[in-house]
């Protein structure tokens, strides 16, 4: 993310402190509820299970190693929990559980927004690796300036897809509180805890963009100082 440093660099100083700030709260959210067991008695790998049965859903619910590595892959429809959420019973494996559950039922209902970031992992995947070398070669070779319209063409599908994550994360949280709520896996005073963990991990997500977006800029900045 950070190829290279000059003066534009402190237009992406507030999206990395709000990156720092985010990773903190989503982690010490998490950590402080995984403590705060659910009355229910349900782990994450139970309700998310529940969900997919109740949806009648041919999805098969797996543990993954590491920590908040929780995902759904749709390529195979596997919904794959982290070690501290799949056979977690506390208020965090829950809404963590849920909120992957709710990718799962956007990808069964075609949500449209999940269908769009779908199409544009591999070109958003190929743009991230290519961009900045390609605009690094023509910032610095005067002959090859045609690059630097190349990365920041490849780098705007990176920031493309940094932002139509955003309401497929939002909408996958809100989905979950609603199915949590909804079908009892948490009682009502419940719902306030499990909407403090996802919120914190959806600001994971507000920073990503905005660093996308900033550094989009910088590098526009940069493209238009080459020509002067």
């Amino acid at each position: 993310m950070f190829p290279f440093f000059d003066s534009t660099m402190v237009l992406i100083l507030p999206a990395l402190a709000l990156a720092l700030w985010a990773q903190y709260r989503v982690k010490h959210t998490f950590a402080k509820y995984s403590e705060v067991p659910s009355r229910r008695g349900m782990t994450g790998a139970q309700v998310a299970n529940a969900i997919m049965e109740r949806n009648h859903l041919n999805v098969a619910v797996e543990p993954i190693e590491g920590s908040l590595t929780d995902h759904y892959d749709p390529r195979d429809r596997t919904l794959r929990l982290s070690e501290d959420v799949y056979g977690s019973r506390s208020l965090s494996a829950l809404g963590v559980a849920a909120h992957e559950a709710g990718h799962a039922l956007q990808h069964a209902q075609h949500y449209l927004p999940l269908q769009i970031r779908g199409n544009l992992v591999p070109v958003a995947n190929f743009g991230s690796t290519l961009a900045m070398p390609l605009f690094l070669v023509g910032l610095f070779l005067p002959a090859a300036s045609f690059l630097m319209d190349i990365g920041i063409l490849l780098f705007t599908f990176a920031v493309v897809f940094s932002l139509v994550t955003l309401p497929v994360e939002y909408n996958a949280s809100s989905r979950a509180l609603q199915i949590l709520s909804q079908h009892g896996y948490l009682a009502p005073d419940e719902i306030d805890t499990a909407r403090k963990v996802l919120n914190a991990a959806a600001w994971t997500y507000v920073a990503a963009a905005a660093m996308a977006i900033l550094q989009l800029v910088r590098l526009l900045i940069l493209r238009g100082q080459r020509e002067d």
